[in-house]
């Protein structure tokens, strides 16, 4: 099963972002940079280091929390992109943005979705990047890459998703916001809704 970038434009140009409406969490947004390589589409990833302050050493999108100097959350995302692993701002082109995704750590994340004719040569910051992954959507739609375990998280048991990708593991908001992403362009497009 693959995806193309035209189903995922369709998506995001009918999808309308939900927000949490939470008072008390802190905005932030990241980037979902998507790109062709070898045939399909995939997703820029980091490995981040055990020197940030949150998430340390976890797999997640290039972003961060939002500042006064940032006109929206796209701003943020492109800025945190390009301070992390210096992806030029001019490079995405944005498609949308996914619903807001509350984290443990008190953030409320918007995904902002983008694309890229080609990945540009990037270079990390080693002080919040310890690796950059190029990961094939594709490692998301098989279910033979996908572990569940269900987790207490504010007094509820939900499932929380891990994919192997090499010798990493994708977990956390970063897994959850791309399987959600994922399962709902392909059942919007499958059903046509």
């Amino acid at each position: 099963m693959s995806l193309s970038i035209e189903q995922i434009r369709k998506f995001l140009g009918r999808h309308e972002q939900k927000k949490l409406g939470k008072p008390g969490l802190r905005q932030a947004a990241v980037l979902m940079l998507l790109y062709p390589k070898d045939c399909e589409l995939y997703v820029l990833l980091t490995k981040r280091t055990e020197d940030v302050e949150h998430h340390k050493g976890q797999i997640s999108f290039p972003g961060g929390s939002m500042d006064d100097e940032d006109e929206d959350l796209v701003a943020t995302a492109l800025r945190e992109s390009e301070e992390e692993v210096g992806l030029p701002k001019e490079i995405p082109q944005i498609l949308g943005m996914l619903d807001e995704y509350e984290t443990p750590s008190g953030f409320a994340v918007t995904p902002v979705v983008a694309y890229a004719g080609a990945l540009p040569s990037l270079k990390h910051n080693a002080m919040e990047v310890a690796e950059i992954l190029e990961v094939p959507l594709s490692v998301f739609l098989d279910v033979r890459n996908e572990r569940v375990e269900k987790r207490k998280r504010m007094g509820h048991l939900i499932d929380v998703y891990f994919y192997r990708f090499g010798a990493h593991e994708i977990w956390g908001a970063t897994a959850a916001i791309l399987r959600a992403f994922l399962h709902s362009v392909l059942s919007k497009n499958i059903g046509g809704g």
